[in-house]
């Protein structure tokens, strides 16, 4: 077999020399910046890009959820774009505390028709951009170094033409040196400190400089060193807002971004649900709910996760993969046994807590609750799953609280119901299996006739109460007429079997608990028999009666004898 060798065709990154690192050591305490650019960068990478009243309602949607800064899209790129950012201007829909920002390239023609479309707007990042990296010097370009960089300024030279005294008041600019990650970290500040200078700092204002791993090609450590190289030697530190915008070729988009954060990155970019070319960008959803994990605000409104979801389905035409963190379809769930048992524990135990206790559910990262998940969907039935899950959703779904011994006999009956079908089992199957197996259990044991009496008997010092159990039952097709007292129904009953050829047996254990409410109460017994022969089985019976709950208990338990 050849199997894969490089054999050259590829080069390891470069790494950046930094003499000290600090970021190793520190840790995230508040939210970035956000920019959300699902309208731009993450509209452009749909099959069917999103039309102008789609997109003014997920702008609604970014807005609520808390975005203060929206890349809402690429006016000189298309009417439609142009089109939409007139509406959201001229139709006042933009919030007061809500900035929009637009992308174009430094070419003049494209300068004039952004700004252009831009007026009348309250609050605007003109976010500008040209490509830096090697390779697109080399094969896009065929361009010097110098010539790149005067891409650049001459870009912005064109939008501080374009603009008056007054039009610098609320408009701020945004430079990307695009393919940052691929481009020579001393080169990349030599052209922004060229922007900079350029764009000439009014007082009080800030230049953003966003880095991009438009291609993932390193990994996250890296990327954060290149951010903290570039904080530590970028010219008036206090006046530059150091923004990312990661892609997730690699698969490690939000390591980087979180790293960069702690490298000294002030701003993020990306998309909710990481939509964006090829893998995609990087997940704002998911940056900001790590944070929450960990006690720090996002502030972002992610409280009812489904609705967005849902929302940015129906907008994009895109699905989200059931394992995303936090939004996915199975990622509360579980199917492993040991995963489950530990999760019904840590919920039974958490039931009995105030509300805002220390969160440390085993396997939850956060509570589903305060995303608007719920716990229903926790554990998940299959042929990998244990004892232990099928008794949380018994007892979660219906109030069927089994005893703990008799889980192991549960989990074997669903074990090989899932095994069978191979598939998961609905919640409604596994009541299904149990009333099956146990509540209405067929067997060689039929009570075709009960009746009982109590009776009180006075001594010197108490009065008792014994039971006369009466009836007539069914085994193996013969009938036997049954008689006997006992300190109770189960009691009186058991050994008024023992006139019959039904096998001699001991009451072991024994649970009740009510379910339903008002009316509709009844009692759920539990039993386990131990036969002569050491052999355990175990029973349940529901009535409106305890006393009758445990006798057809005992009747489940013996017609488990095959």
């Amino acid at each position: 077999m050849a199997g894969m060798n490089p054999n050259g065709k590829y080069a390891p990154f470069i790494q950046t020399k930094l003499e000290t690192r600090d970021w190793p050591s520190k840790v995230i305490t508040k939210a970035p910046l956000w920019c959300s650019v699902d309208l731009r960068d993450g509209n452009q990478a749909l099959v069917n890009p999103m039309g102008i009243d789609t997109k003014l309602a997920f702008f609604d949607l970014l807005c609520k959820i808390g975005f203060k800064e929206i890349e809402i899209g690429f006016p000189a790129a298309s009417e439609t774009e142009f089109e939409f950012c007139r509406r959201l201007i001229d139709e006042n829909r933009i919030p007061e505390d809500v900035t929009i920002q637009v992308l174009c390239q430094a070419r003049d023609k494209l300068v004039h028709r952004t700004v252009e479309a831009i007026r009348g707007a309250k609050n605007v990042i003109f976010h500008i951009y040209n490509s830096t990296s090697i390779n697109q010097r080399k094969y896009t370009f065929n361009k010097s170094k110098e010539e790149i960089k005067q891409i650049a300024i001459d870009g912005v030279k064109c939008i501080r033409s374009c603009l008056s005294e007054e039009d610098r008041q609320h408009i701020r600019i945004e430079y990307s040196p695009e393919s940052f990650s691929m481009t020579e970290i001393d080169y990349a500040l030599e052209v922004c400190e060229a922007v900079k200078e350029t764009w000439q700092l009014l007082p009080g204002e800030k230049i953003i400089f966003n880095l991009p791993t438009t291609v993932e090609c390193y990994t996250p450590n890296v990327y954060a060193d290149s951010i903290e190289y570039f904080s530590k030697k970028i010219s008036e530190r206090d006046k530059v807002i150091i923004s990312t915008h990661c892609h997730n070729d690699r698969g490690t988009g939000v390591a980087s971004a979180e790293l960069a954060l702690l490298a000294g990155a002030d701003r993020t970019e990306g998309c909710i649900f990481g939509n964006g070319e090829r893998t995609g960008n990087l997940d704002i959803v998911n940056v900001a709910l790590n944070m929450y994990s960990q006690g720090v605000d996002p502030e972002l409104d992610f409280h009812n996760l489904p609705e967005i979801a849902e929302k940015y389905t129906q907008f994009t035409e895109m699905e989200i993969n059931p394992r995303t963190p936090y939004v996915g379809e199975l990622v509360f769930t579980a199917f492993s046994g040991s995963h489950q048992d530990a999760i019904r524990k840590g919920m039974a135990s958490r039931a009995k807590m105030d509300k805002n206790a220390l969160w440390d559910v085993p396997y939850l990262l956060i509570d589903p609750h305060d995303i608007g998940r719920q716990y229903e969907g926790i554990i998940r039935i299959n042929s990998q799953s244990g004892k232990g899950g099928s008794a949380y959703i018994l007892e979660e779904k219906y109030g069927i609280i089994l005893p703990k011994a008799m889980h192991p006999a549960l989990g074997e009956i669903i074990k090989n119901a899932a095994d069978k079908a191979q598939r998961e089992l609905k919640t409604s199957e596994i009541y299904d299996l149990f009333v099956n197996q146990w509540l209405e259990a067929k067997g060689n044991l039929k009570v075709l006739d009960l009746a009982e009496t109590h009776l009180e008997s006075k001594g010197a010092v108490e009065t008792s109460e014994t039971t006369l159990c009466r009836g007539v039952v069914e085994w193996k097709g013969e009938k036997y007429t049954i008689g006997e007292k006992g300190n109770g129904p189960l009691d009186a009953f058991a050994s008024a079997l023992k006139n019959t050829p039904a096998p001699a047996f001991s009451i072991t254990a024994f649970h009740e608990h009510s379910v339903g409410t008002g009316n509709d109460t009844s009692a759920i017994a539990y039993v386990q028999i131990t036969c002569e022969d050491g052999n355990q089985y175990w029973g349940a019976g529901k009535s409106t009666s305890v006393g009758r709950a445990g006798v057809e208990a005992v009747v489940s338990a013996l017609n488990q004898i095959k």
